[in-house]
């Protein structure tokens, strides 16, 4: 039983050694693979390191190669551009050089030349000591002969001498006038007529309708909507007049304001367009519309102010002048003849060797009160000149603004400048359109309302209907009177006519005192 345990113990033990050793050569193969493996890895990063390393180098020597060739490259600009320099200053120097010579020259002769004026003036001394002794015994002999003294001979003399001179310099004085008033007259007709030349621009300009087009008879009573409530959203929004007549297919947009009746009209299109139409639905787009209208605005300012490269200008101009973009007058698009203003301006202030830009700037400002005419009262031409004022503008250009249609004094040359461009781009063919009949009819309303009035002898509209002078009866009105039928007259001509800008009324009264002489 013990050796059998014995040999079981032994059996055991030997079979366990078996184990451990299989089990230490198993891990001894295994960290022999696992070393191999190691070397491998280590010999691949040693190839991969040794391959990124000559990349590296082949990369630094491309780099170092071109960048060489960069700096050879400006090496020889800089070499080229030096050598130009020697050889300019070396002209330069050529030219220092003859211009010394020419003044040694120049020197040399100029005291050739004194010296033979010191010899003429030694000489013209003597001749002159000369006529003096005969001028004395001249002198002498004259008064013996006539039995006059000196002084007296020498005012009869000047008294006659001076007749003749003065009647010679009326004479003269008239001539170099007539001379000079044609002369002027020719020089400013080529001047005008060089500018005209010189500016192009298409006849077509941008004009803003106040008429609708419907697609169809229908959309009328959409737009009323029930009991008018669309129409009065639309009045209400927009502050104009939408008037539906019998012309098919039309609605008429009512209002002095051009940028209130641009977004009016704008707004009905979109309404129309999008169908449905609604109060809410119209103040959303009105709102929209005068956005879009603002930002028009800004840009059409903002791009003339570039055009003509304009320096200084405040923001509340520019803003003004482009709402000029929506304001016409005669169908002339105001921003259009205030850019074509601005350009007659500058070339006939060149032409003259004045400063080009405060005409331009003269020029092209002139008209800015008609942005705001149907918001502030009085003539356009003073609020143009408070605008520019408020924006920093130049003197002369205020000026240049204001006395465009002289309701104040020209301050310089600048003023009248502008004035003729403005006549001129006025009167250019295609500016401006009005019908003869109704250009006609407009100045005969014109007279027709003043000559209405008890006291009134005659009525002349001047001007193109701006102004309309009055001569009154003198027996009947007094200077208070006059004044009251010059407010009377104007009153009466805002409430029955449509016109633009102003008109100018006029009132004459004077007292003529003739007599005969027998």
């Amino acid at each position: 039983m013990i050796i059998n345990m014995f040999y079981v113990t032994a059996s055991v033990s030997v079979l366990l050694g078996l184990v451990v050793f299989f089990y230490a050569k198993y891990q001894l193969s295994y960290a022999q693979r696992l070393l191999a493996d190691s070397k491998d890895q280590l010999r691949n990063a040693r190839r991969e390191s040794e391959t990124e390393r000559r990349e590296s180098q082949l990369k630094i020597k491309d780099e170092i190669y071109r960048r060489r060739k960069e700096f050879e490259m400006e090496l020889k600009k800089e070499r080229i551009e030096s050598e130009r320099l020697r050889d300019r200053l070396n002209s330069k120097l050529d030219d220092l050089e003859n211009k010394e010579k020419r003044i040694d020259d120049i020197k040399q002769e100029l005291q050739h030349k004194e010296r033979e004026l010191l010899r003429s003036m030694d000489a013209l001394h003597i001749n002159e000591n000369k006529l003096k002794k005969i001028y004395t015994d001249l002198i002498s002999k004259l008064e013996s002969i006539g039995g006059m003294s000196k002084e007296e001979a020498r005012k009869n003399l000047l008294d006659t001498l001076e007749a003749e001179v003065r009647l010679s310099n009326e004479k003269w004085i008239q001539k170099v006038e007539d001379q000079t008033r044609e002369k002027a007259k020719e020089r400013a007709t080529d001047i005008i007529v060089t500018a005209m030349q010189r500016y192009t621009a298409d006849l077509i300009t941008p004009n803003s309708s106040g008429v609708v087009q419907l697609p169809n008879d229908e959309m009328k009573g959409r737009i009323i909507g029930k009991e008018g409530r669309n129409i009065k959203s639309l009045e209400m929004a927009t502050g104009m007049e939408f008037v539906i007549g019998d012309t098919p297919e039309i609605i008429t947009i009512s209002g002095f304001n051009p940028i209130r009746r641009e977004v009016a009209r704008r707004s009905l299109e979109k309404l129309i367009m999008d169908g449905r139409i609604n109060p809410t639905r119209i103040e959303d787009t009105v709102l929209q519309c005068e956005k879009e209208i603002d930002e028009i605005i800004a840009e059409k300012g903002k791009e003339t102010v570039l055009e003509f490269n304009l320096q200084g200008v405040s923001p509340e101009v520019v803003t003004t002048l482009g709402k000029l973009y929506f304001r016409t007058s005669y169908s002339q698009n105001v921003l259009m003849h205030s850019k074509e203003v601005a350009f007659f301006s500058r070339m006939i202030a060149e032409e003259l060797g004045l400063d080009g830009e405060i005409a331009l700037r003269g020029g092209l400002f002139h008209d800015l009160g008609k942005a705001v005419t149907a918001e502030v009262e009085g003539p356009h031409a003073l609020i143009g000149a408070d605008i520019a004022k408020r924006g920093g503008e130049d003197p002369r250009v205020i000026n240049a603004i204001a006395a465009h249609h002289e309701e104040v004094p020209f301050a310089s040359i600048y003023s009248p400048i502008v004035l003729v461009a403005d006549i001129v781009s006025a009167s250019r063919p295609g500016a401006r359109r009005e019908t003869f009949s109704a250009y006609i009819k407009r100045l005969e309303k014109l007279e027709d309302i003043a000559n209405s009035f008890d006291g009134v002898k005659r009525a002349f509209a001047l001007q193109a209907g701006r102004e309309i002078r009055i001569l009154v009866e003198e027996e009947h009105l007094d200077d208070e009177k006059t004044k009251i039928l010059a407010r009377d007259i104007a009153r009466k001509i805002e409430d029955e006519m449509n016109y633009p800008g102003q008109i100018r009324v006029n009132v004459i009264r004077e007292k003529r005192a003739v007599e005969y002489a027998r």
